[in-house]
């Protein structure tokens, strides 16, 4: 369990400060934290946070700091958790705000910021190999978020339409399951 508040606000102070590629790179450091390294949660209490998360508007990355800060310390932890994970990424857009207008045109920033690209491609790909692993996943429902990609991807179907058809399915094969005798 967290010692403090100031020490929720720090780690996630830390992991906000470094981390490039917005919130589902996030994803991986906070576990790596507050599961591995802290000790604070466990790993199926933080896949159920990242569910919530997930299922919640908003950014990724504060949906989950407000789970795990909840989950330690109550409003206080919430408070310094999602202050934590923000303030690094407000001064930093300022900062490069102010500098970016006088050095964008340079081809050295150009070649940085496509240099970029690659990395936060596998940043993001990493919480999707741990959520695979975390979800027991296998050869027979593996084509559920294969099915959903492609819907997504490829056809442009909205993601709404497949929370409430997963939910439609889920309360229907409840109801057909207690109903069918043992």
């Amino acid at each position: 369990m967290a010692k403090n508040i100031a020490s929720i606000f720090w780690t996630f102070f830390k992991i906000g400060a470094f981390t490039i590629g917005g919130g589902y790179a996030m994803i991986p450091y906070i576990h790596r934290e507050v599961v591995e390294k802290r000790e604070w949660i466990s790993d199926e209490d933080f896949l159920d946070g990242l569910a919530a998360a997930q299922s919640c508007p908003g950014p990724i990355a504060i949906n989950i700091s407000v789970y795990v800060g909840l989950h330690l310390r109550g409003r206080l932890g919430m408070a310094a958790a999602v202050l934590g994970t923000v303030l690094p990424s407000t001064l930093i857009i300022i900062l490069v705000a102010e500098l970016f207008g006088h050095y964008a045109d340079q081809p050295l920033v150009r070649k940085a910021f496509h240099a970029l690209k690659p990395a936060v491609v596998a940043l993001i790909a990493v919480p999707l190999v741990q959520m695979t692993r975390g979800a027991k996943l296998n050869l027979s429902n593996f084509w559920v978020p294969v099915l959903a990609m492609v819907l997504v991807g490829f056809f442009g179907v909205s993601p709404i339409w497949l929370i409430l058809a997963t939910i439609l399915f889920a309360v229907a094969q409840g109801l057909w399951r207690r109903e069918r005798p043992e």
